[in-house]
């Protein structure tokens, strides 16, 4: 099951009493907690009708014996549970020692009065053990890995929408471009966005140039960009403004070099046939992040992608060892790329 299913059938009041939630993207993964706890919890009665524990501090046992017990003055409860590693590889919560079997008994047979939410933040479950198949097959297991880039781009659109909003796809890419991929971090940004704009606003990109702070690797980010599109005055911007920010020019450098490996990376992977995906999955990067480097890969050629990373090396070692000043390096290094 996918999770806009899972989550429509919670709305309509077809609730699990088992979910294995997994994947990196933690703020997806709180948002269906919240929906369940929306669903399953009464507000007055929070108290009553929410527990949370931990694996690595709580054996599996003592949380079994939670969702057994018969709720106080409410009718079901919500139990959480996270650092969920009895689903992964490797050992199994660290120093606490789990007794198994009473989990896999318990699945067999779940409480009604009980709704239990482990949360594994790790991109993958271990298939190969028999708790994950037990779990598979006795409750509700959802993957919630990062959204790819249109979707990531359509859901900013939406959260923008959800708060009274409207904002286009150009204005949501621009967003993406200066707050970053997480999740978190954007939805933090659309708020402010909002507000700023007002009830039935419209957010553009003069809102963001002035709200959202863009981080130094954004920074960078965008100034690759200004490059890619032969904008070299504003990519120039970029790096004083960096500059004044007492940024460190060889971390600068650095930051550069890796965006243009990555360009590098995307572009032999999109000539073996990889997709966007799996791309990201084998770079260990965010599916929006592959898209960008992508179009910007494909307005420099191979060689050329690997003469700039010599010529980075280069000046990386050229300003360690002091034989050239290091912000004039970098200021020539740009001139000469953006020529």
């Amino acid at each position: 099951m996918d999770t806009k299913t899972a989550m429509k059938e919670i709305r309509q009041g077809r609730i699990s009493p088992l979910y294995l939630c997994y994947g990196t993207e933690k703020y997806q993964i709180n948002e269906f907690i919240a929906l369940l706890e929306k669903q399953v919890v009464d507000k007055e009665q929070r108290d009553f009708a929410m527990a949370a524990f931990d694996l690595a501090e709580t054996p599996i046992e003592v949380v079994i014996e939670e969702a057994e017990t018969l709720p106080f003055l409410v009718p079901r409860k919500l139990i959480v549970v996270r650092d969920a590693s009895l689903f992964t590889a490797g050992k199994d919560g660290g120093k606490i020692e789990h007794k198994l079997e009473s989990l896999t008994a318990y699945m067999t047979n779940p409480a009604e009065h009980s709704v239990i939410v482990f949360v594994v933040h790790g991109e993958k479950l271990d298939e190969r053990k028999k708790i994950v198949k037990a779990i598979k097959a006795a409750g509700t297991v959802l993957s919630f890995m990062p959204l790819g880039g249109g979707e990531l781009v359509q859901w900013a659109v939406k959260q923008a929408e959800k708060r009274g909003c409207s904002m286009s796809r150009e204005v949501a890419e621009a967003l993406i471009a200066a707050s970053g991929v997480q999740m978190a971090a954007l939805a933090v940004e659309v708020d402010k966005l909002c507000l700023y704009a007002g009830a039935g606003g419209v957010i553009d990109e003069g809102a963001i140039e002035q709200l959202v702070a863009r981080s130094t690797e954004q920074n960078v980010f965008a100034m690759v960009e200004s490059i890619a599109n032969l904008k070299l005055e504003q990519a120039l911007d970029i790096f004083y403004e960096l500059l004044k920010q007492r940024e460190e020019p060889i971390k600068i450098a650095a930051l550069i070099a890796r965006q243009f490996r990555i360009m590098l990376q995307v572009k032999e992977l999109g000539r073996q046939s990889y997709s966007q995906q799996q791309m990201a999955s084998q770079l260990g990067l965010h599916p929006y992040a592959v898209k960008i480097a992508g179009e910007q890969a494909r307005r420099f050629e191979t060689a050329r992608l690997r003469q700039v990373l010599s010529e980075l090396a280069q000046l990386d070692y050229r300003m360690k060892s002091g034989g050239i000043d290091k912000v004039l390096g970098l200021e020539l290094f740009l001139l000469k790329l953006g020529a």
